[in-house]
C-alpha cells in the first residue's frame, strides 16, 4: 500500500483505494458481486493473486467483510457501512468517465467478457415471456469468445461461452465494438438495427420488445460534453 506521508483526507483515502483494481472491486460489490468467481467475471484481466491481495487489503481497512458461505465451500464478500458510503463516489466516477475519459478508448479496452457479464446482470427478465429464453450473442469479428449464450428462466440468468445445447430463442449479431457502443449509449438501438450494425433474428416478441428487455448500461444516458465544454480554456 502506498503511503503519501500526508494527513490530507484525500491522501489517506487514496492510500486505501488508489491501488489498481481496488475501486473496480468496490464497483463489482455495488453491482451485486459477492464471490471470488464473480469478481473474476467482472474483471477478467485481474490475476487471482492480485484479486486475493486487494480483497485482503480492503477487508483490513474495513471497506468489506468476508464470511463463510453457509453449507458451501468458499467465502462471500460484502460492503461494510464504510464501503457503502463509496457508492456516490463510484457513481460520480462513472459519470465523469462517460463525459471526459472515453476519448482514451483503445482496442484492448473493448472487453467483450465484461460486456456480456454486464448484460447478464442487467437484462430485464420481467420483460421476457414466462419460461426459458435463450439469447445468443454473436461477434463475427472475434476468433475467440465470439459467441455467448444468455439463458433466462425466470429465477436467474446464466451466461455461457460454450454451447449449452439449448434451443435459441433469438440471435443478436454485431461487431464487438458496435455492441459495446450500443450498450454504452454511443449508438442507439434503432439506429444500429436500421443500418445493419445489429441484426436480431428469432422469436417475434423478443425481436419487437428489444428496447424493453435490453436496457443498455446504467451510464448510457450520461450527457456527453459539448465541443465548447471539451475545449474550454
Amino acid at each position: 500500500m502506498k503511503n503519501y506521508g500526508q494527513f490530507c483526507p484525500i491522501a489517506k483515502s487514496t492510500e486505501i483505494l488508489g491501488d489498481s483494481w481496488s475501486l473496480l472491486i468496490v464497483r463489482e460489490l455495488l453491482l451485486g458481486s459477492t464471490k471470488f468467481s464473480m469478481f473474476q467475471r467482472g474483471m477478467p484481466k485481474i490475476s487471482p493473486t492480485v484479486l486475493n491481495t486487494r480483497l485482503k487489503d480492503l477487508e483490513a481497512h474495513g471497506v468489506i467483510s468476508k464470511r463463510p458461505i453457509s453449507g458451501q465451500r468458499g467465502h462471500e464478500y460484502r460492503l461494510t457501512p464504510a464501503g457503502r458510503e463509496l457508492a456516490p463516489i463510484v457513481e460520480g466516477l462513472a459519470v465523469w468517465g462517460m463525459r471526459w475519459a472515453r476519448d482514451e478508448m483503445r482496442s484492448e479496452d473493448m472487453d467483450v467478457s465484461f460486456l456480456m457479464f454486464d448484460i447478464q446482470r442487467n437484462v430485464r427478465q420481467s420483460e421476457l415471456p414466462d419460461g426459458e429464453t435463450v439469447l445468443c450473442f454473436q461477434y463475427p469479428d472475434l476468433d475467440a469468445f465470439g459467441t455467448w449464450w444468455v439463458i433466462c428462466d425466470g429465477a436467474e440468468v446464466d451466461l455461457c461461452y460454450q454451447d449449452p445445447g439449448k434451443d435459441v430463442t433469438a440471435y443478436l449479431t454485431a461487431q464487438s465494438a458496435d455492441m459495446i457502443g450500443i450498450w454504452m449509449g454511443d449508438i442507439s438501438l434503432s439506429e444500429a438495427r436500421k443500418d445493419g450494425r445489429l441484426t436480431l433474428i428469432g422469436d417475434r416478441y423478443i425481436c419487437n420488445s428489444l428496447t424493453r428487455w435490453f436496457p443498455c448500461s446504467s451510464a448510457a444516458g450520461v450527457p456527453r460534453p459539448t465541443a465548447e465544454e471539451r475545449f474550454a480554456g
